[in-house]
């Protein structure tokens, strides 16, 4: 009769907790998708443009390829939090990178000198490409399937398992 006890103790600690953390992740997702909620489906849209050091880059050229779009911002201490994450899946999976409502080329430049940011970036100066993707805000990722479609969307800090995990998805 006595070992009935403990059991019992046990569950009393147990359960609570794990409501509490049921209850996290529901308000958490919940709030991921009010985030997203501009987002667009389907087919990705286009980008193009002319990276920082010169070169074109265009979505296109990933055809057949799991992609990571990624806008963030200079101001934006999450995004600066989150950038070796970024720079890691790099290694690893196509990221374009969309430094949006940070200056011109050369702020964004002189930004990624001194963060020492070794990933392509696409200035996005005026915000035209976050807004054609409904960014509302940053950072924010967007994972595309090989067939061009945004196949997850993540607003806030996201962890690089967290994206590892959406891309390794997405390619399957």
């Amino acid at each position: 009769m006595s070992s009935a006890k403990p059991t019992r103790g046990r569950h009393r600690f147990w359960r609570p907790l794990l409501i509490q953390v049921i209850l996290i992740l529901i308000v958490f997702s919940a709030v991921q998708a009010w985030q997203a909620r501009h987002a667009p489906k389907g087919a990705a849209p286009l980008i193009a443009g002319q990276l920082l050091d010169g070169r074109q880059l265009s979505l296109a050229d990933y055809q057949g390829q799991v992609v990571l779009v990624h806008f963030w911002a200079s101001w934006c201490p999450i995004c600066r939090f989150e950038q070796g994450s970024i720079e890691s899946i790099a290694k690893d999976y196509p990221v374009i990178s969309l430094a949006s409502q940070s200056g011109d080329a050369a702020a964004v430049a002189a930004y990624v000198q001194e963060q020492d940011l070794k990933i392509p970036v696409l200035v996005d100066e005026d915000g035209e490409l976050a807004n054609l993707y409904g960014v509302r805000g940053f950072p924010a990722s967007y994972i595309i399937d090989a067939e061009g479609q945004i196949a997850d969307v993540e607003v806030g800090y996201t962890s690089e398992w967290g994206l590892r995990a959406r891309l390794f998805v997405a390619g399957y």
